[in-house]
């Protein structure tokens, strides 16, 4: 049975380590909506080793949920069950209301338009421009005529917040977070009803991925997209998430708001979040506090 952070027994840490308070609107207004993804008891197994052992959450419209957890917990190879790319042993997985692993070929198909895909190095083609890239999966999918390709194109690139010069850019002259950048502009050129990203703010210097943040919370507000990442960056949970689920020994053994999940009395969570409490304490020395 799974173990929710509500039955926490430490102490709750202070108000400035809660979500953005756009997070608690979002709450609000996905409480009347059917979930945009449901897994039901998803068991992983690799010949002996069992990764997953009845994995079960549901992400609601318009939120960010963020999945994290020790090193083979398996939640990148979670990222990929979800969107049909690996197959789980046992468990069914529903996505904005198609059952991925029971459904046909066409119907995965035109599941894969609504939704977009952020991989851990962004998988963006090397040989392609970042228009290019971005222009693929409209090419694939909505056959659009070149006289609204291109505007399009522009569009989804100003939206991921890079100018207009970096569209003709090959991502190798491009830096680490304009790459990203390139990334989400792709994942957004269907306009996905849901956003999944594998450490999205890796390998990122602080500013770079905190601005990197601010943009995933803007998407997910201004345009009602759900957000599914998977991440080890704590400022990302504290600055843009509206629930952690936190995988562990094959289980979810806490699927909540941040403050109860930072108060769950288990070993890996403290041991994860003791990390940023030091640094605050520090901080609060070197003011004077």
């Amino acid at each position: 049975m799974t173990v929710t952070a509500a039955s926490a027994s430490s102490p709750a840490p202070s108000p400035a380590s809660s979500p953005a308070p756009s997070s608690a609107a979002a709450a609000a207004r996905s409480k009347s909506r059917p979930p945009v993804l449901e897994v039901e008891g998803i068991v992983t197994r690799f010949g002996r080793n069992t990764i997953h052992d009845g994995v079960s959450f549901s992400v609601a419209r318009g939120q960010v949920v963020a999945i994290i957890g020790g090193s083979g917990t398996g939640k990148s190879v979670l990222l990929r069950e979800i969107i049909g790319l690996l197959r789980p042993t046992a468990g069914t997985v529903r996505l904005l209301g198609t059952e991925v692993w029971r459904a046909s070929d066409e119907a995965l198909a035109r599941l894969r338009t609504r939704f977009g895909m952020m991989f851990q190095d962004g998988a963006l083609f090397s040989s392609l421009t970042v228009a290019e890239n971005v222009a693929t999966p409209l090419k694939e999918h909505a056959h659009l005529p070149p006289r609204l390709l291109d505007p399009l194109v522009r569009l989804r690139i100003s939206m991921a917040g890079l100018p207009p010069e970096a569209g003709a850019k090959k991502p190798s002259e491009l830096s680490g977070g304009m790459r990203k950048r390139a990334a989400i502009a792709r994942a957004l050129a269907l306009e996905p009803e849901a956003l999944f990203l594998d450490e999205p703010t890796s390998g990122l210097d602080p500013i770079t991925a905190r601005a990197f943040d601010a943009l995933l919370r803007v998407l997910c507000d201004d345009l009602g997209l759900s957000v599914v990442v998977v991440t080890h960056d704590l400022d990302t949970l504290l600055g843009i998430v509206d629930r952690v689920i936190v995988l562990a020994r094959g289980k979810v053994i806490a699927d909540a708001p941040l403050p109860e999940v930072m108060a769950l009395d288990d070993e890996w969570v403290q041991s994860y979040f003791s990390v940023r409490r030091m640094v605050d304490k520090e901080g609060e020395v070197a003011n004077g506090v």
